[in-house]
């Protein structure tokens, strides 16, 4: 069994922010946990330096273009490494295996008779590095995604003949309704198919900066068609001397909503034109919004994840991004929601459940977790909660499975206060009791941490050092009894002091 799960690849026109975090910290997510269920898994990530945005970025600046990918595709490898994604490849555009292959595929398009050489006139957006329909204008000529004027252009180019594919694209969103997750985003895109697709540019005459055309050299690749088939290049050189497309392809993508109409229609169709299989499918998620706007790099109100990761870590970070905001959704954050959750969530929920259950069996049983049976009415609450929590990670139902998994915490909480084991611990009559409460605490704390690795890996790896885990695999509970000794454990997320 295998999983092949991507992120967008990033413009390099200026810094990595949260929005970037998100999508990578998602994907890792799928990636960590579909490994604990012991599948083949490639995760890919990586940088877009082709195209109109980096060329404008690269002028204002009074550089090269490349000059400028050598200088911030660096910085998104290390927001991804900050960020603890386990990403097995970051993929840069202007890799010369990433090139050859886009010339490849492309190349095959042609040849298959879906290019044609035209002349486009219409609507242009720089930033977004799209031509817009009369539809997708706002007030009269300005772009609703970064509420700027929109240019008209003119330009001889060749054509990619997307209208070919309206009859293919509805068979497919109507035999696979689960392509595009979640069915509002569905939705859309299909919404789009239907009002009648037309052709679009499958390349830039004016442009310089980007993949020549292979028949054509004069011309590069529209920077999107170049970027998409990122997810199905980097396979071909991403592992040295080894081609890994017919292993993990076909791939499931992680996007935000402003970038849906290219993978939900523009890839899915170019796929079929190459005779290559389409995705498996893609998610869709919102924005993250701080005062109501969208958080971005030309608009600002950004919060800053390498600060949060230096104060609170990154699996904080990780963990506040999926609790807070509905996956899928836009959603409203704040710092001051984001200390809120360390402190009642994951410092006096999660990590006082820890201190208290490590200590406890260190107390009473000399730091063994004792040979017993747990009492039901814990046990009862742990049947069927792995296969909940698997179930909507195999939705990417990334927030709903967080929530699942910490009604487990809360619920061990609640076992430790109705439980009472230091009263136990006082009356010899009780011994056996006690013997069963500190082993269910244990083995609870066992399981709900492996669910919880995914999430926070660094964190949960400490928990599960000191638990005497060795495996990271998903795990029922009940499945391992007693006898380990435990080992010693610095408080997971500690109390921040006031800054001075």
């Amino acid at each position: 069994m295998s999983f092949y799960v991507t992120t967008p690849i990033y413009y390099v026109n200026g810094e990595p922010h949260l929005g970037h975090a998100y999508s990578t910290i998602a994907a890792d997510i799928l990636a960590r946990h579909h490994r604990q269920r012991g599948e083949d898994v490639f995760f890919l990530t990586g940088t877009d330096e082709h195209g109109e945005p980096v060329t404008q970025e690269a002028e204002r600046e009074g550089v090269d273009p490349r000059e400028l990918g050598d200088r911030y595709a660096p910085r998104f490898k290390d927001l991804a490494a900050r960020v603890s994604a386990s990403n097995d490849f970051f993929i840069r555009t202007t890799d010369e295996g990433h090139i050859k292959r886009v010339q490849d595929v492309v190349q095959r398009v042609y040849d298959n008779g879906h290019v044609y050489e035209g002349t486009y006139e219409g609507w242009y957006c720089p930033r977004c590095a799209d031509f817009k329909t009369e539809s997708e204008i706002e007030d009269g000529s300005r772009c609703p995604i970064h509420k700027i004027e929109l240019t008209r252009e003119e330009e001889k180019n060749w054509f990619f003949r997307l209208s070919s594919f309206q009859q293919d694209l509805e068979r497919l969103y109507e035999q696979r309704p689960s392509f595009v997750e979640p069915d509002f985003r569905r939705n859309e895109a299909l919404a789009f198919i239907k009002q009648g697709l037309q052709d679009v540019s499958l390349s830039r005459r004016r442009l310089k900066w980007g993949v020549p055309v292979p028949w054509d050299p004069d011309q590069v690749i529209y920077v999107w068609f170049d970027a998409l088939l990122n997810y199905y290049t980097a396979l071909g050189y991403g592992r040295v001397g080894e081609d890994l497309t017919g292993e993990f392809w076909p791939a499931f993508h992680i996007l935000a909503k402003d970038i849906l109409k290219f993978h939900a229609i523009y890839w899915p169709a170019f796929l079929m034109a190459a005779g290559i299989e389409v995705p498996r499918g893609m998610y869709i998620h919102g924005f993250l919004l701080m005062e109501g706007h969208k958080m971005s790099k030309s608009l600002g109100n950004v919060l800053d994840p390498y600060k949060a990761i230096e104060l609170f870590g990154a699996d904080a970070l990780r963990y506040y991004l999926f609790r807070e905001v509905s996956f899928g959704q836009d959603g409203q954050i704040s710092t001051q929601g984001f200390e809120a959750r360390y402190e009642t969530e994951l410092a006096n929920e999660y990590g006082n459940l820890a201190n208290r259950t490590l200590s406890m069996v260190g107390r009473y049983r000399e730091g063994v977790v004792p040979e017993a049976v747990a009492e039901p009415e814990l046990a009862g609450g742990f049947e069927g909660a792995a296969e909940r929590a698997c179930e909507l990670l195999d939705a990417s139902e990334l927030t709903q499975a967080l929530e699942e998994i910490w009604k487990l915490v809360r619920r061990l909480n609640q076992y430790v206060e109705e439980a009472a084991p230091w009263k136990l611990a006082k009356d010899d009559a009780e011994a056996e009791r006690l013997d069963s409460v500190l082993y269910g605490l244990a083995e609870g704390l066992r399981v709900t941490t492996l669910l919880l690795h995914a999430y926070m890996p660094d964190t949960t790896g400490r928990l599960l050092e000191a638990l005497g885990e060795p495996g990271r695999e998903l795990a029922e509970f009940g499945s391992r009894g007693g006898g380990q000794q435990l080992g010693e454990l610095a408080p997971l997320f500690p109390k921040l002091e006031p800054a001075d």
